[in-house]
This record gives structure tokens, sequence and C-alpha cells, in this order.
């Protein structure tokens, strides 16, 4: 027992040190943007690889093979398509025009709280946070440089909404996950789970309005046409149809490249650069990536999560107990995944037979499940929402995590609905 206890902290321990160097080497350098999430990943991989037990050749397979899981490629193909649209709709002219159709059409006090809950709502569409970031980062990063908003408060404001309808929507992975694995109805899951996150969205809503108050209404000419946004409005409208994120990229880049060449700001060339320059820019996004999924892979082969999970589900006491024993163990199970799904997914087996045991309901076991895996995955720094919210907006993603009112919010009402909930 004891062995497996000292093997299972030995594979928890590569996190500990990417938390170690990131952090105190962000903090002692007193600026996060000097220290690249890659670099970090990339000390911690080498001190899992040398920790692990094994010969060599199979600690290298098993890093390989958590760089090369399916999850991980499908982030990647998104990636390069989010870099290629970001890229070919800048060339024609499609933020500038979209921030000066959004900056005429809506009042400042309207714009943080606007963009909040049209993050909310395409993300409740498109049941994906990440579709929602790609969508609306670029429009929220160009308004912010118009209106004096740093960079980072308005990535936050799109990753906060887009977060909400990760949590609620019918088709989103982790609403599917999180229902099989407790044992409840979709509209069950969404009435309780909206009785736990309504209060902060409406805080939130408020928070922006407020906010918003003191955004000056800025002069804002282009030279692009009107109808250089439509690349943009066109993946908004997709996105609330429900399309998958990697159909609404490739539409969004066909629409930018046809519109380019029929005004003549762009040539087949021009295009191709475009395109090039734009999957470049997310090299370090995929770097980090596949580091990440290396990384976490060595944790749970190595028995890291199952000690997680194991140390969380002893000694519960009470309805709550368990409430709080389910919270904590997908909480801590994504942490070391960085993908709310799998995380759900590796942990709904025991925290069904936690909720059977102690009396849980189905639909609060579905709703924790989803709503702390959501609440991690929103505030870790190498999680796909902020690196790819970072990236966009040419920032770092500790420098958002700050500014995430929504998910702090999330989870503080999830807290509470736990330490007031009824017998």
């Amino acid at each position: 027992m004891k062995s497996s206890v000292s093997r299972g902290l030995v594979a928890i321990s590569p996190l500990a040190v990417f938390l170690l160097v990131y952090l105190v080497s962000s903090l002692v350098a007193g600026d996060f943007y000097k220290v690249p999430v890659s670099a970090a990943f990339l000390l911690a991989g080498v001190y899992g690889v040398a920790v692990a037990r094994g010969p060599i050749p199979e600690r290298l397979a098993a890093f390989s093979r958590g760089a090369g899981h399916p999850n991980v490629l499908l982030m990647i193909w998104i990636f390069l398509l989010a870099g290629a649209f970001a890229q070919t709709a800048r060339s024609i002219g499609a933020v500038d025009a979209t921030v000066s159709l959004m900056l005429s059409a809506v009042p400042p006090r309207w714009l943080l709280a606007g963009l909040f809950v049209t993050a909310c709502f395409i993300s409740m569409a498109m049941g994906t946070s990440v579709g929602t970031i790609v969508a609306l980062v670029p429009i929220g990063t160009g308004i912010a440089a118009q209106c004096g908003i740093p960079a980072p408060y308005m990535a936050a404001v799109v990753v906060g909404g887009s977060f909400f309808g990760d949590n609620l929507s019918f088709i989103s992975d982790t609403t599917i996950a999180s229902t099989r694995a407790a044992g409840c109805e979709m509209r069950d899951k969404f009435r309780a789970n909206l009785r736990i996150v309504l209060p902060a969205f409406l805080a939130v809503t408020v928070i922006y309005f407020i906010r918003g108050g003191r955004v000056e209404e800025a002069p804002f000419t282009t030279t692009a046409a009107w109808y250089c946004a439509l690349p943009y409005l066109l993946i908004i409208v997709l996105a609330l149809c429900g399309l998958n994120v990697t159909l609404v990229l490739s539409a969004g880049i066909a629409a930018a490249a046809l519109i380019g060449f029929l005004s003549g700001s762009l040539d087949w060339t021009g295009w191709l650069g475009a395109v090039g320059e734009g999957v470049a820019g997310m090299s370090d996004l995929i770097i980090v990536t596949l580091l990440a999924g290396g990384l976490l892979e060595l944790i749970r082969s190595g028995g890291g999560l199952d000690l997680i999970i194991n140390a969380l589900s002893r000694g519960i006491r009470g309805k709550r107990g368990a409430e709080a024993a389910i919270a904590g163990i997908v909480s801590l199970a994504n942490l070391c995944t960085a993908n709310n799904t799998v995380a759900i997914i590796t942990t709904g087996g025991i925290a069904h037979d936690i909720s059977q045991r102690f009396g849980v309901s189905p639909k609060k076991t579905a709703s924790l499940l989803d709503t702390f895996s959501c609440l991690v995955q929103g505030l870790i720094p190498y999680g796909a929402q902020l690196l790819m919210a970072s990236g966009l907006a040419a920032i770092s993603p500790a420098a958002i995590i700050p500014y995430l009112y929504y998910p702090f919010l999330m989870g503080l009402c999830a807290v509470v609905s736990i330490v007031f909930d009824r017998k």
C-alpha cells in the first residue's frame, strides 16, 4: 500500500514541478510574460521522464502516447485552423471592419456586458468554449485597443462567457459525459445546473455593465469596407446553428479568402502567405499542447490520478461530504488532464458510486462534475481555452486569469450549493 502511494506521489510530482517553475519564476521576475509556458513544461517533462518507472524507451513511449492522444491532435487541428482564419481575416481587414460595426452600433456602456452575453449564447449553441473564443477574442481585443481596455481584461470577458455555455449546453461534451456518468436526463441536469450558475451569470453581467460606464466612446476610422466583416459574422451565425468548430473555421477561411480575391486585397500567394503566417503563429500553443499531453499521460500511467481519486473518496461522511468529494475528485482530475471532458469520464464511475451510497441526486452529481471541471479548465494556464485566447490576443495565459470573474463566481456559487444543500 505504501509503495503504491509513494509511486502515485512521484507520478504527480511533475505537475508540481511545472507549477513551481512557471509560477515562482514569474513571481521572481515580476512579469508572467517573461516565462514561456513551453519552457516550464519542457523542464517538467524531462523531470517526469526521469522519475517515471520502467526502461527509458517505455517512459518515452508513454510520453509520446499522451502527446499523440486523439483529443490532443484534435486541439492542434483547431489551433491550426484558428490561426489560418485569424490571419486571413486580418489580411482583408475583417477585424477592423467588425470592430467598426460594433463601435457604431453598440453604446460604449453595453460593450463589455454585450460581449459577455454574446459569448454565453454562442457557446450554448456551439457546445464548446474553444469555438466561441476563436470567434470573439479577435473582435474583443480589437475593441479593447480602441477603447483603452486592457487586452487581458477583454479576453477574460470572452473566456468567461464561453464557459457558461460549455457548462450548460445540451450538445456540450461535458454535459453528455456528466449526465451519462450520473445516470440522469439532460433537462434535469440543465435545471439543477442553471440554479447553481444563474446568480454568477447575473452578477457578472451587472459588473460588466457598471465597468462599461467607464468605457469612453472612441473615434475609430478604417479603410476596410463593411463587407469585410462578413467572415466573422458568418462564423458567429454558423456557431449559433451548432456546427462543429472545425467546419465553422473552415467556412470562415473560405469566406475570408473569397472576399479577399473578389475585392483585390488578396491574391493566391498572398492568401497562402497569410495561412502560413497564421499557422506559424500557433506553433507555441501546439508545442505546449504536445508537452502537456505527454506530461499528463505520465502522471496518469504512473498512478497519480488513481492516488488522488482514492484519497478523496475515502473517509466521506454525509451527503455534503459526498458532494465535496465529487467536486474535489473531478477538479484534481482536470488539473492532471487539462481536459474537462476527460476528467468527467475518468471520475464519472467513482462519482456515481459515491452519489448512490450517500443519497446525492443524479442531477446534482452531473451538475457538480460539469461545473467544477469547467471551473478548473477555465483557470489553468495550460488549458486549451486560455492557450487559444492568449495566442489570439498575443498575451500571456496567466495575464487573463485575474480577470476571469465568471469562472470564479461560478465556483463560489457551486461551493455555496454544497454547503447549503437541503437534505
